[in-house]
């Protein structure tokens, strides 16, 4: 039998044949095999993300103290039982999302929850309010965003906002990153004099330090030595290394069950330890969201503005990296048409809008299309075919979330640090010898590490664009649309000030 896209004496199947016309097999001068390969090197490229994840989303509590699974950290083994539910919730939705991608958006690239997205949600939004008051809102950003791309008003949005100011935000949310994987690897805490300060007291020390140490140099190695893989090779290799350290020296955690530090060069959230058995994947984070919580609770219209922002917030960042991603994936397998978009460009994007939905209700934080996917079309991959069997991968490693507990901090960090520097190549598209782009993208990308916001930096970067531009005569080069979105972000900066005048 010979493969779809292949030349043949013999008439191939019908089913061969369809396959073959639905996914343009031959057309894009693909072949099964090469499909096959290329969706096998996306997974392995961005799989990272079951363990990242879970660092995230399953270790941060909400403004109730409690973790995203409804109890306090300080349970026995609430934590672990936090990161092993969000590994398997990512693994279902990046599965399912990616196989819908592969076969109605016929293009190779998968999706999964975006990193940036969780960190917004983990550490800006899930402390004004409850988990899944929290995922309601990733719902809604993914409604909206559906609704933009069914009506084509998704461009004008994309259109409004400047390159420069597109790029600081990605630029920032890099920074962010990376900080939230230094201070969780434990490399930058908390300083006695400083606000932060180079492990501990200043040095250095401990084993579980030096297994960050250890991950970050694996990973610079292998991704300058263009491994496939090489985040996942990095965070795998380093828990192994853990793994044994804890077994030989027997570390402690660094707090205890209130939270106190008692143990300065101690594992910062979880033991490298072998469990003692195994368990099913627990699904029982899906459908935990409420939709209108946040905005009940909210009390007042100035922070029912603040939600507003929230939700804004949530969706540009989710917004332009997805334009950028499926262009830049499509240039890489040379898919691109006339119009400088890929084929099947509106399904492609309405599938990517979906998988935002699709993370809100499983309680991972709102999925994306990711740039790794370019990987798998660098070994080959054309179609969407190469996205179903990252899909497939994906549901595999559900049966592989609980063992997730058993990668510590300082294993994983240390590939959130360097996807920091992945994403500072934006920095370049911003013109720093002009003040009105430099500016304005120096306060996004600097306030959202500084103040722990990414919603921070968004906004501070387009009141200060809107106003140099005013300054400089320029208003009318300022969309309308942007115009709406500083004022409602100079109100969202002032609820206290107007909350204190209306009182």
């Amino acid at each position: 039998m010979a493969n779809p896209g292949t030349t043949s004496a013999a008439p191939a199947p019908q089913t061969n044949k369809t396959i073959d016309n639905w996914f343009e097999l031959s057309k894009r001068g693909s072949t099964m095999g090469r499909e096959v390969r290329g969706g096998l090197v996306t997974f392995f490229t961005m799989a990272y993300i079951i363990i990242l994840n879970p660092i995230i989303i399953g270790t941060q509590v909400d403004v109730n103290g409690n973790l995203i699974t409804g109890v306090a950290p300080s349970v026995d083994g609430a934590v672990a039982t936090s990161m092993a539910m969000v590994a398997a919730a990512t693994a279902l939705i990046a599965g399912i999302m990616t196989i819908i991608m592969g076969v109605y958006g016929r293009f190779p690239i998968a999706l999964a929850t975006g990193l940036g997205l969780n960190a917004l949600v983990a550490y800006t939004i899930v402390k004004q309010m409850t988990w899944p008051q929290a995922m309601g809102l990733i719902v809604w950003e993914g409604v909206l965003i559906t609704i933009l791309v069914l009506t084509g008003f998704r461009k004008a949005i994309f259109d409004a906002v400047p390159r420069s100011m597109r790029s600081a935000i990605s630029v920032g949310i890099g920074l962010f990153i990376a900080f939230i994987g230094l201070v969780d690897g434990g490399v930058v805490r908390a300083g006695s004099g400083t606000p932060v300060q180079l492990g501990v007291y200043g040095e250095l020390l401990g084993w579980p330090i030096a297994i960050f140490l250890i991950g970050l140099a694996l990973i610079v190695a292998l991704y300058i030595r263009r491994v496939k893989g090489a985040l996942l090779i990095a965070i795998l290799s380093a828990t192994i290394i853990a793994v044994v350290v804890q077994a030989v020296l027997n570390l402690p955690l660094m707090k205890d069950a209130t939270g106190a530090v008692v143990n300065p060069t101690g594992w910062i959230q979880n033991l490298p330890a072998l469990t003692s058995g195994f368990t099913l994947p627990n699904l029982g984070l899906l459908g935990r969201v409420d939709m209108f919580g946040a905005f009940t609770s909210a009390g007042g219209a100035g922070a029912v503005i603040g939600i507003l922002l929230l939700i804004f917030s949530l969706l540009l960042s989710d917004f332009f990296d997805t334009m950028g991603t499926i262009v830049a994936v499509g240039a890489e397998g040379g898919l691109l048409q006339g119009d400088g978009n890929p084929p099947y460009t509106q399904e492609i994007l309405l599938v990517d809008s979906v998988a935002a939905i699709a993370g809100g209700v499983g309680s991972v934080s709102s999925a994306t299309s990711y740039i790794e996917s370019a990987s798998g079309v660098g070994e080959g991959a054309r179609t969407g075919i190469a996205s179903v069997v990252t899909g497939i991968a994906f549901l595999l490693t559900l049966f592989l979330a609980p063992l997730v507990e058993i990668v510590p901090a300082e294993a994983a960090t240390p590939a959130l640090f360097f996807v920091g520097f992945l994403m500072m190549s934006q920095v370049v598209h911003v013109d720093w010898d002009e003040p009105e782009e430099g500016i304005p993208a120096f306060l996004t990308i600097v306030l959202m590490p500084f103040t722990y916001s990414i919603t921070t930096g968004i906004g501070a970067g387009f009141i200060a664009f809107a106003l140099i531009k005013a300054l400089k005569g320029k208003a009318k080069d300022v969309h309308p649309l942007m115009w709406v979105v500083v004022a409602a972000f100079v109100l969202y900066f002032g609820q206290g000030i107007i909350t204190g005048l209306i009182s």
